[in-house]
């Protein structure tokens, strides 16, 4: 199974990438934001991206979805967790960053979801059903895009949120990344301790996949 890939981009197409790997060429397909910025890389210059390996009994081809950050992944394989939303319809209707995309489930901005290509009224009430109360930590910004009135979705503040960060990314790493709890609520202890600052769940699980590469 594959999971990364480094490699030259020998072309990009309209889904995706050509990506050379020892001597290799790889098909891979990209969401509409990550390939935007791909595409700002020079010619022929070495990227990395994490990959999703898509191949099941009905779908016998395998397909690579990439993506330039693991926390991206994780989001992905929450997101077609949604009943209906498989694999190949997920990355075509991740049109725009992760962190508008899980606003707008946070938020339960359904109008917003159903702009997403592919996704339905239906889809998006599906979408909100499934995962609210689960991405708050793929936001980047708390007040998500734009500023102003927008309402703050982060969890409480001080001791509860810490809790509530801490359990959120333990989750992820077990449920999307395949860590056994104790190894994951142990990594997160870890990076807390190390690193008290931390206030939101992106920045811990940022921090917990860096220390756990190093």
């Amino acid at each position: 199974m594959i999971g990364y890939m480094e490699g030259r981009i020998l072309r990009t197409a309209e889904e995706g990438i050509l990506l050379l790997v020892g001597g290799v060429g790889y098909e891979i397909v990209l969401p509409l934001f990550v390939l935007e910025n791909i595409k700002k890389h020079p010619p022929e210059e070495t990227i990395s991206l994490f990959i999703y390996h898509n191949q099941t009994e009905r779908q016998p081809r395998p397909v690579l979805i990439g993506f330039e950050s693991e926390t991206e992944k994780a989001f992905f394989q929450l997101f077609i967790s949604v009943d209906a939303i498989g694999p190949l319809k997920a990355v075509k209707a991740m049109d725009r960053p992760v962190s508008d995309i899980a606003f707008a489930i946070e938020n339960r901005d359904e109008k917003m979801l159903a702009t997403l290509k592919g996704i339905g009224k239906r889809t998006a009430q599906k979408i909100i059903a499934a995962l609210h109360g689960k991405v708050s930590m793929f936001i980047a910004h708390p007040q998500g895009p734009g500023s102003g009135d927008a309402a703050r979705v982060s969890p409480g503040e001080g001791e509860e949120l810490s809790h509530e960060v801490a359990a959120q990314v333990v989750d992820v790493l077990v449920r999307q990344l395949g860590y056994a709890a104790p190894i994951a609520r142990k990594m997160v202890a870890l990076v807390i301790a190390e690193i008290p600052g931390i206030s939101t769940a992106e920045e811990l699980f940022d921090a917990v996949i860096r220390r756990a590469g190093s």
